[in-house]
């Protein structure tokens, strides 16, 4: 039968008992209609929904495979052969569920849904490092234009040569943390530039950092006398408006260092929220690190100085091939992933994840 172990099966027999809870007291709700509270049971119910489906469904096979292991024992021959068949057919569905069900029971990283930021630096490599910073900024954007979520520039640095020194934009939208988590690190690419003469191939590097976006829940304490506060002419959207007005925002945490800026809005008011939601969303990422760090975690590195040697994916244009080394793969179509076809990747690093963790509860359980 199964092989979840009896703790796994405890834990799903409660998630069963709460999904039927909720149910009942959404269709009935005790001392009449509260939103927040309506709000709260709808989500947690959407959270139970696949995996308690799935059980039941394990459930279900279990009981017919019981039912035609009684036909085997008891049945005439003709009878016997059919729940035969029955049997390997209903073994294999029971395999499967289970691998699903143990997907689903793997803990959900809290912030897959939250919107995020994406900071790209250009590292290594001159005037080519910022085009090829400029060209992860396009590719993300349209991978999550694919995705159906929506970008929105925060602030640009841009080089002479073309392509971004620095740039930072938010992506809100259904998972958008959950798709971007894995792009965190150094982007290595292997190209002719355009201005190389003489077809040499060169090697430039660019920094991404994906950062969820905290609420200002007071989890993330931010003093005011901690902020040193500058305005300046922005160069972004809004036209010949934005520079005749120091609308633009640059914000320094003087503790930690960490500078944001935000220019795209016309208004400091505006320019200024989103600087301070991508200071917290910085500081939160800092005090996540040293929680992992003091508890002695492993973590995959994020991003380091840029070096040519801290690479977590290359680009080689010459063999057309995108090599993530996290996970030891090749992709072929670089101009295709370059274009925002990135569902390849995202889903083989997160097929990864799950892996990781399966095999880390799996460790727990034995």
């Amino acid at each position: 039968m199964a092989t979840l172990t009896q703790a796994v099966t405890a834990r799903l027999d409660t998630m069963v008992r709460r999904f039927d809870e909720i149910e009942v007291e959404l269709a009935n709700p005790p001392g009449g209609f509260d939103q927040a509270k309506y709000t709260a049971l709808v989500k947690e119910r959407s959270q139970l929904e696949e995996t308690v489906r799935a059980y039941r469904e394990l459930c279900g096979i279990e009981r017919e495979i019981a039912e035609n292991e009684t036909l085997l024992r008891d049945g005439d021959a003709e009878m016997r052969e059919l729940a035969q068949e029955e049997v390997g057919a209903l073994r294999e569905r029971l395999e499967r569920i289970e691998d699903e069900l143990k997907s689903l029971m793997i803990p959900r990283d809290p912030n897959d849904d939250r919107d995020i930021f994406i900071e790209i630096r250009a590292g290594a490599g001159g005037d080519e490092a910022a085009i090829f910073a400029g060209d992860l900024a396009r590719m993300y954007m349209r991978y999550a234009e694919t995705a159906a979520m929506k970008t929105e520039l925060i602030s640009e640095s841009e080089s002479d040569a073309g392509g971004y020194k620095e740039i930072v934009f938010a992506v809100k939208g259904a998972g958008a943390y959950r798709s971007f988590k894995h792009e965190s690190g150094v982007h290595r690419v292997q190209r002719v530039p355009a201005t190389e003469a003489q077809g040499r191939v060169h090697t430039s590097t660019a920094t991404v950092a994906v950062l969820p976006q905290v609420e200002d829940d007071g989890e993330i304490e931010i003093r005011s006398t901690d902020l040193q506060i500058d305005t300046y002419k922005s160069s972004g959207a809004g036209g010949q408006y934005v520079n005749k007005t120091e609308s633009a925002i640059r914000i320094t945490h003087v503790p930690s260092g960490v500078i944001v800026a935000s220019q795209q809005e016309r208004s400091q008011t505006q320019n200024r929220e989103k600087a301070m939601q991508m200071l917290r969303a910085i500081l939160a990422e800092r005090k996540r690190r040293e929680q992992e760090e003091a508890m002695g975690s492993i973590r995959r590195s994020q991003v380091g100085t840029g070096d040519r040697s801290e690479k977590i994916r290359t680009y080689n244009f010459p063999q057309d091939r995108v090599t993530d080394h996290r996970i030891n793969r090749n992709f072929g179509n670089i101009r295709g992933i370059m274009d925002g076809a990135l569902e390849p990747l995202v889903e083989d690093l997160l097929k990864d994840e799950r892996a990781r963790l399966l095999a880390g509860e799996t460790a727990v359980t034995a």
